[in-house]
C-alpha cells in the first residue's frame, strides 16, 4: 500500500491474542461495540465458518526460489490460516468471534486449535475434530512484496464445515462462490445476522451477478476494483461500486494503493478514504483484515467514512508483517500508530484529521512496545519441566 496520506514510521505490527503455541498471553482490549451492546444481544458478535489450514510462512527471501536450488529463509512463522485469518482479525478488534470449522485429529490440528481457542479466545464450540482427516496445510514464500503459496489437503468431511443451523450472531462473513449458494447464508440472514461478503476471482469467465444468489441477503460486498469492475461490466472502480447498490446496500470497492471508496444506498453516504503509506512486506490476509475492520465499524454504528479508514488502517498495519493471522493487528498496535503518527512533527494535519476518531476509542493507558510480537515459530513448545 502506498499512497500521499499520513507519514507512518517503519515499525512494524504483528497483533495477536496469544502465542500461536497456545500459550495465553492477552492484553487489555478495546470493546468497539460497549456503546451499543444491550441485554438481548446475541452472545456472538461474528459468524464465521470455513476451513482452517496450518500455515507455514518463509520469510527473508531475497528472490524467488529457483528450480533444483535450495532456497534458505532467514526467516519462518506458523499460524491457522484460511478462515482462522479473519476469525483471528476479529477477535483481535475486540469482537466476540464463533467459528464452525472442522479440524483433523493429528498435530497440525490440535495446534490450530489451541492457538485459536486459547491464544486469541475464538469460541470453537461450534467446530469439531474429525478423526483420521488430515489437516490442510499451506507453505507461503514472502518475496519482493509478493508471495507464492503451495496448499495440500485431503477431501473435507461430510458437511464440513457449516452446520445446519447457524447460531444468532450480530453478522456472518461469508466468501461467495460464483454458482453456489449457502445455505447457512440463508438461515443467518433470516435470524436477522447481518451478512458482508467478499468474492474470489471467477475462473468460469462468465463475472454474472446472477450467479451470485447469496448477494440478495447481503448487507455488504466487498470485491476488489478489478472484481467489481468485471461485475458490473464498468470500466471504473467507483462506478462500479454505484452500479453494485443495485444489488446490496453497501458496496465497498476495494482500490489497493489507491484505497477503497464505499457507497451506502440507504444513507446516500459516499466515502473515498486513500491508503496509508506503508513499507508493504506481505499482503497475506490483509483483505481479511480489512474486512475485519469494516464490520467492527459498521456494528459500531460508525459514519461510512470512518468505517472505510478504520480498515485500511488495520489493512496497512497487517502489510508491514509476513503471514496472514500473524500480522493482524489488534488495539495495542492500533494504539501505538496513533500516538506515534501524532508525534511525527513535520507532516500535513489533514489526513491526521481523518483518523481523530481514534482518540475517542483508544485509551490512554493502552500503551505497549511496538512491533509486539506474540507468535513463534514452530508448531509449538513442550510445556517446561517441572
Amino acid at each position: 500500500m502506498t499512497a500521499s496520506t499520513v507519514s507512518t514510521p517503519p515499525a512494524v505490527a504483528t497483533g495477536s491474542g496469544g502465542h500461536a503455541d497456545g500459550r495465553s498471553h492477552r492484553h487489555p482490549q478495546v470493546d468497539p461495540l460497549a456503546a451499543v451492546r444491550a441485554p438481548a444481544d446475541p452472545p456472538c458478535d461474528v459468524y464465521l465458518t470455513g476451513t482452517v489450514f496450518l500455515d507455514i510462512v518463509f520469510t527473508g527471501l531475497d528472490s524467488a526460489p529457483v528450480r533444483g536450488t535450495e532456497s534458505w529463509a532467514r526467516g519462518m512463522g506458523s499460524s491457522p490460516g484460511g478462515v482462522a485469518n479473519m476469525a483471528t482479525a476479529l477477535a483481535r478488534l475486540g469482537l466476540h468471534t464463533s467459528l464452525a470449522a472442522a479440524f483433523g485429529d493429528d498435530h497440525y490440528g490440535d495446534y490450530c486449535w489451541d492457538a485459536l481457542a486459547q491464544g486469541e479466545g475464538i469460541d470453537l464450540a461450534l467446530s469439531r475434530t474429525v478423526p483420521g482427516w488430515h489437516s490442510p496445510v499451506t507453505v507461503s514464500m514472502a518475496y519482493e512484496g509478493e508471495r507464492t503459496m503451495i496448499s495440500h489437503g485431503h477431501e473435507p468431511p461430510p458437511e464440513e464445515p457449516a452446520p445446519d443451523c447457524p447460531p444468532r450472531a450480530r453478522a456472518a462473513v461469508a466468501s461467495l462462490t460464483p454458482g453456489h449458494r449457502a445455505r447457512w447464508i440463508t438461515q443467518a440472514a433470516a435470524k436477522g445476522t447481518r451478512i458482508f461478503a467478499d468474492v474470489g476471482w471467477d475462473d468460469t469467465g462468465a463475472w454474472d451477478l446472477a450467479s451470485l444468489p447469496d448477494l440478495a441477503h447481503c448487507e455488504a460486498f466487498l470485491p476488489n476494483a478489478e472484481e467489481a469492475m468485471r461485475y458490473t461490466r464498468t470500466d471504473c472502480p467507483r462506478a462500479a461500486a454505484h452500479a453494485l447498490t443495485r444489488h446490496v446496500p453497501v458496496a465497498v470497492v476495494t482500490l489497493g494503493a489507491d484505497g477503497a471508496y464505499a457507497v451506502d444506498r440507504r444513507t446516500g453516504e459516499t466515502a473515498d478514504v486513500p491508503a496509508i503509506e506503508v513499507e508493504a512486506l506481505d499482503p497475506t490476509g490483509a483483505g481479511d483484515v480489512f474486512v475485519a475492520g469494516f464490520v467492527t465499524g459498521t456494528l459500531a454504528d460508525w459514519p461510512l467514512a470512518d468505517r472505510l479508514a478504520f480498515a485500511g488502517l488495520t489493512a496497512a498495519l497487517s502489510v508491514q508483517e509476513f503471514g496472514g493471522s500473524l500480522s493482524a493487528p489488534g488495539w495495542c498496535e492500533i494504539a501505538a500508530w496513533w500516538r506515534t503518527v501524532q508525534s511525527v512533527e513535520v507532516q500535513d494535519p489533514s489526513p491526521l484529521r481523518r483518523y481523530a476518531f481514534l482518540a475517542d476509542l483508544v485509551p490512554e493507558d493502552l500503551i505497549r512496545p511496538w512491533p509486539l510480537r506474540r507468535a513463534v515459530p514452530t508448531i509449538g513448545f513442550r510445556p517446561p519441566s517441572r
